[in-house]
């Protein structure tokens, strides 16, 4: 069973490679073919495949095989959730702790 850090890398990962990036950009526009993005990526179907697994398993893309070819689309569901992990990630918490490791004891 993965852990929740676990499951949050997966999302993060989708992000951090300019191809995964590029291949975001491109299903902006809607759903596309394996073999249209073929043509547009200066990669093989075996480069394509393995960004696509990543992008996949994040949950921010969504696929569906029609025939011998596989369609892709951004997730409405998936997008929403990494904007919601991003924001809960790098938003500071407002409890204040009980102890201040940054004042010293002694003043100097």
């Amino acid at each position: 069973m993965a852990t929740a850090y676990e499951e949050h890398a997966k999302v993060f990962k989708a992000f951090c490679d300019e191809k995964r990036l590029r291949i975001l950009e491109l299903l902006r526009c809607g759903e596309k073919c394996a073999c249209v993005l073929l043509e547009q990526l200066d990669l093989g179907q075996s480069g394509l495949s393995y960004h696509m697994k990543i992008l996949v398993e994040s949950g921010v893309v969504e696929s569906r095989q029609e025939g011998k070819w596989t369609h892709y689309k951004i997730s409405k569901t998936g997008s929403a959730h990494a904007a919601v992990l991003l924001k809960e990630l790098t938003t500071p918490n407002t409890v204040i702790e009980a102890t201040n490791c940054c004042i010293s004891e002694k003043p100097l």
